[in-house]
This record gives structure tokens, sequence and C-alpha cells, in this order.
């Protein structure tokens, strides 16, 4: 970074995500972390010694250039809209905001006033789904058929205000749109809760892309089993990406030629070599607090953009709507491509 006046960033929520958050901001380089909101008071001493506030009106009375949202999914829309509305930047922990409506007025607030906002998708900040995206976009798989995830593992108790789709597969949604470069057009879902909440806490959702691709997401908190799956099969094999550990393995298909007379008419594919990626494992958080700043700076950075976001959110409310009413639901495709990456 240059010797410029380092950003003046708040921090919105200090609950498990906006521990993180805070840790991260106190240590970003080109930014100083000024301000905490949190009602609840500071419990676990994660502001790293800035000030705990009670309101945003307070925080944006200091002068911020920006803030990271990271309150209850309910609060997205209100605190967004004091944000935007005070001329302060915005990075908006996801989901944007619980419902279809209320992501479109984020959107309209932010652009209306030309202010910088993005969306906290974590997973596009993971080395192996970074080192996954640009070898797709290098086309080293050719033809991509169908992509897979699977997200599940015991329930968190930190969360209460939604349920497993609004929470956990939107990551997924926002994955495999970016990754693939595609949109959703359809989803069928089914949902369950066995927990007792009011929320749901398994889905199970087909899909297709806007280039046929087939999509599958199996999202739980029902599992003992923690896992974070995603692959991607295509013409020339498939990615596998463990989320987790931030490793990516390459499976070929087999370029070798069979005399078997029996497998010669067969005009599959058959197993080849496999490749495990060595991959530089910065921390995702990091990455995308960094990737945020650039963008305050006006620098070009991959952020996910608010249309982005608002974009999973309609595919998660389409995946709830067809777990509700058991069927198949349509989506438009809309253009997002001049709002952004």
């Amino acid at each position: 970074m240059s010797d410029a006046k380092p950003l003046r960033a708040g921090l919105v929520g200090l609950g498990s995500m906006g521990r993180h958050h805070a840790r991260v901001l106190s240590g970003l380089e080109g930014v100083d972390l000024v301000g905490v909101v949190d009602p609840m008071g500071d419990k676990f001493g994660a502001a790293q010694g800035a000030p705990i506030l009670d309101t945003v009106e307070e925080l944006i009375a200091l002068g911020v250039d920006y803030a990271v949202v990271a309150c209850p999914t309910g609060l997205h829309e209100e605190v967004g809209m004091a944000l935007a509305e005070a001329g302060v930047c915005a990075l908006i922990e996801k989901p944007l905001a619980e419902s279809v409506d209320g992501a479109r007025r984020l959107v309209e607030a932010f652009e209306s006033r030309s202010l910088v906002a993005g969306v906290g998708h974590i997973e596009r900040c993971n080395p192996a789904l970074r080192s996954l995206r640009a070898r797709l976009e290098a086309g080293e798989l050719g033809d991509v058929y169908q992509v897979v995830t699977r997200r599940q593992g015991p329930f968190p108790h930190r969360i209460a205000d939604v349920g497993v789709v609004k929470d956990l597969a939107t990551h997924d949604i926002d994955l495999t749109g970016w990754v693939t470069g595609r949109e959703y057009v359809s989803i069928a879902a089914h949902t369950v809760s066995k927990s007792g909440r009011v929320h749901e806490d398994m889905v199970s959702a087909v899909g297709r892309l806007d280039d046929g691709t087939m999509v599958n997401h199996l999202v739980n908190w029902l599992s003992p089993l923690k896992e974070r799956f995603t692959s991607v099969t295509g013409e020339r094999g498939c990615f596998i990406a463990d989320t987790l550990t931030a490793d990516l393995t390459f499976h070929s298909n087999a370029a070798v030629t069979t005399e078997w007379e029996a497998l010669q008419a067969f005009r599959g594919v058959s197993e080849g070599d496999m490749i495990r990626y060595a991959i530089p494992k910065r921390e995702p958080l990091l990455v995308e607090h960094e990737l945020f700043r650039d963008a305050v700076l006006g620098k070009d950075a991959d952020i996910c953009t608010l249309r982005q976001g608002m974009r999973t959110v309609q595919v998660a409310a389409a995946v709830l709507e067809s777990a509700t009413q058991n069927r198949s639901v349509s989506l438009q495709v809309e253009d997002l491509a001049t709002h952004g990456s």
C-alpha cells in the first residue's frame, strides 16, 4: 500500500462472524477500524480496542468510508439503507437480505448513489474455488456438464433467524454461478425440518443453468460429518474442490486406447490420471477484505456485487418456493454483466 491516508472502516455486529471481521479489519493494511456497533457490547473482547457503539448512526457520525454489516440477516436491509443514505460504502454479509424485495431495495439504494457495495460470499475467496474458476475460464475442462455440491455438518446454534437454505445453500448457489459464469434457469427442491425449529434444516435441490449444465445441491445441519464438497464434471474430466482444506484435484478422462473389443465399442469415458494441485492457501476472509478495500479505493477488484447477491437471494427463494409447492420453479435470466464481474 502507498502512504495514502488509511480508509476509516466500521463494523456492525460482533457475533460469531463479526468477531472474525473485527480481527481481520484491525490488521488490514491501509485500513483503520474506528468503531464497532453492537448493543450487546463486546463480551468476547473482539473489537481490538475500537470503541463500542450502540447505533449505526453513531458509527456514521464518526465519518467512516465503509462499514462491514455482520448483524442478523433480518437487519441487513435496515442497516444497509442507513449506510447508503449516509453515503457510506458497505460490505454486507450473505445473504444480502431476508427477502428478494429487500435485496432489490438495497441494490437500488447503493447503485443510485454510485456507492461501492458488496456481499460477503466468502467461498469466492477460497483458494480451491479460485483456482477451479481460473481453470474453467481457461477451458481446461472443455464443456461443463454438471456441478455437484455437498455442504453438511452439525447444527449451528449461532443461527436462529433463517433456515439452512438462506444460511448455507446460498454459499453453493453463489459459488456455482460464479465458477461457471452462468445463471440458474430452473430449480426443484425438497426440504425437511427435523430439529424442532420453524425453519428447514435439510435441502436437496436439482437445477439447470442457462447453458444446460445440471446442478445438484445437498445441504443440511443434520450430519455429524462436516463436508464442503464441490465437483465440476465436464468433457475432459472432473474437478473436485474440498473447501474445508482448500484442496483441488483433477480426475482426467483417459486418452489411452484399449484393445479389448467390448470396451472399444463403448464411447463413454474411462479413468485417467489424477492431479492434486499445489495452491497457495491464504485466509479467505482476508482476501475478501483486501478485495473490498481495493474496490473502495477505486481499483479493479473481483467482489460479489449487490446485484449478484440479489440473484442468489432470488434463487434461494425459488428453492423454498419449489419445496413448498412441490414443483419445479423457473427463473428469468438477468444481465448481471454490466453490474460487476
